[in-house]
């Protein structure tokens, strides 16, 4: 059997996690048998490399796609996908989740359920509850109003989703989606519905995923959307600019009419000047950097092939490949 043969595709990256990818194996064999297939990117590891035996054992049909080195997360989830669009057809559908098991194999049923209407082209899991700490929390809840000051979106889910075949085409079609994969998912304007689900701790080990590592991740989504952001930054620059304008007006109605103390006046209009041309530039370069972006953001697909090290299919006892 092929690829093409299996109903349930799962796109997985793996980065030094053996273990916990083998448990992940194990209970998507259980729970969904021969129907699943799973196309797993092992991103560049060195100390613990994937072994498709781990697949093999779990009764479950697959790919292991090892890359020449690390290229991070989201990107490695590009280019599974990149792979999958290739082959897959359209009576299937794709899951992008996790290997770490805090994306939960028994909730992949409510997002294939959410898929069966015509209208949704993209499920996405929106969490209920978080296994994580109280810092990490906060963290998240400040970056989402941050993404929507300044994009002007809501973002509220990760990578944990469902796809259509169509939708998956789409998404390799985006420059984006090795950035970030839920803000391609925004960008792309694909039909998206959100699932409520809890997420679940992780099988082994500890996450490799620190603060800094996170900002990172959510910067990155903002960079999806650079015109947007640019375009903000720039109108709330060339705000103050003109209140800066209005300021040193009004500065110099009070120099004139006898109200100001000795000195009052040189310090306000020599911050009120220096404020000004601050903003005025910065709005500027913004403008400038919206024409860079704008000019630059021709969409190509993934060229996932530029970084596959090798592919190594799965035969499971009892299947042709």
């Amino acid at each position: 059997m092929t690829l093409k043969d299996h109903s349930l595709l799962v796109v997985t990256p793996v980065f030094e996690d053996r273990e916990a990818s083998a448990r992940l194996f194990a209970e998507l064999g259980h729970l969904f048998g021969r129907d699943v297939y799973v196309i797993a990117v092992d991103d560049g590891s060195v100390r613990q490399p994937l072994d498709p035996a781990s697949l093999q054992s779990a009764g479950v049909a697959g790919v292991v796609i090892r890359l020449r080195r690390n290229v991070g997360h989201q990107r490695a989830i590009a280019i599974g996908l990149g792979y999958a669009a290739e082959h897959m057809t359209d009576g299937q559908r794709l899951v992008v989740m996790d290997s770490d098991g805090e994306d939960v194999p028994a909730t992949i049923g409510p997002l294939l359920e959410a898929l069966r209407s015509p209208e949704v082209d993209v499920a996405v899991a929106q969490r209920k509850s978080r296994v994580e700490s109280l810092r990490f929390k906060a963290f998240y809840q400040v970056y989402k109003r941050f993404f929507s000051v300044m994009t002007g979106r809501a973002i509220s889910f990760g990578n944990f989703m469902a796809l259509k075949r169509h939708a998956v085409r789409r998404l390799v079609a985006m420059q984006e989606l090795g950035i970030h994969v839920a803000g391609a998912v925004l960008a792309s304007r694909l039909r998206a519905v959100t699932c409520p689900l809890d997420r679940g701790p992780r099988y082994a080990g500890q996450s490799k995923m620190n603060f800094v590592g996170l900002a990172l991740h959510g910067f990155k989504a903002l960079m999806v959307f650079a015109e947007d952001v640019l375009v903000r930054v720039g109108i709330a620059c060339a705000a103050i600019a003109a209140l800066s304008v209005v300021a040193v007006a009004a500065a110099i109605g009070l120099k004139l009419m006898g109200f100001s103390t000795p000195g009052w006046f040189s310090l306000v209009l020599g911050i009120l000047v220096l404020m000004f041309m601050q903003t005025a530039a910065l709005a500027l370069m913004t403008l400038m950097l919206t024409g860079v972006v704008r000019s630059g953001s021709v969409a190509t697909s993934v060229a996932y092939r530029d970084f596959i090290d090798q592919v190594l299919p799965v035969e499971v006892p009892g299947e042709a490949m």
